[in-house]
């Protein structure tokens, strides 16, 4: 991925894997005016082994915008509480209102994308129903089993006493991200082993 000319430009950056102290997801999320020379410089650092970056393809992301992306996504991923943050502080950085309006469409833009590439860092664990206490309502029924869940900004939550195959399908070897996570809900407790099905507790 290093070898793509994207790398070199400026941006913000994910590195991700396991905390080898406390067994969690970790991430250190870091800013940078090339990523790659960046990202050589932590392979000293033994806890990630995925690393997503974001950068900009008309180039305007200045050493201030990505401070201030840092900032506010490494006090995002705190406040979710999914994942160790490795960071030891973060820089952050003022920024004029239209510059900081932009940035925050910016990381709209990456919260919509880092679920699809793996990174889960950012979602809330829980997500609280609107005001209006309304939420679209979700079934799923498959070779006998049944799962309720419902619709929110980040996701889908599925509700304690759903249930789930046992047995992970042929087509999961091809994209082993569905896997992993599967095994991560086990050893959290949340996917339960029953005598032919899975269940959410």
């Amino acid at each position: 991925m290093l070898a793509r000319e994207e790398s070199q430009k400026s941006g913000i950056y994910f590195l991700t894997g396991i905390d080898s102290e406390s067994g969690k997801t970790a991430v250190y999320i870091g800013e940078a005016e090339s990523i790659r020379d960046r990202i050589k410089s932590h392979i000293d650092k033994d806890f990630w082994n995925h690393v997503v970056f974001f950068t900009s393809k008309d180039e305007n992301l200045t050493k201030a915008h990505i401070r201030y992306l840092e900032g506010r996504l490494i006090e995002q991923a705190k406040q979710a509480a999914r994942s160790t943050v490795k960071n030891g502080q973060s820089s952050g950085a003022r920024l004029p209102e239209s510059d900081r309006e932009d940035m925050e469409i910016f990381l709209e833009k990456i919260h919509q994308l880092l679920p699809v590439l793996g990174v889960g860092g950012l979602i809330p664990t829980m997500t609280t129903v609107g005001s209006s206490g309304k939420f679209e309502a979700l079934s799923c029924e498959i070779k006998g089993l049944k799962a309720n869940g419902h619709l929110t900004p980040n996701g889908i939550v599925v509700l304690a006493g759903s249930q789930a195959v046992l047995k992970d399908r042929p087509s999961s070897q091809k994209y082993p991200w569905p896997t992993n996570m599967r095994r991560k809900l086990k050893d959290d407790g949340i996917l339960i082993v029953k005598a032919d099905h899975l269940l959410f507790n």
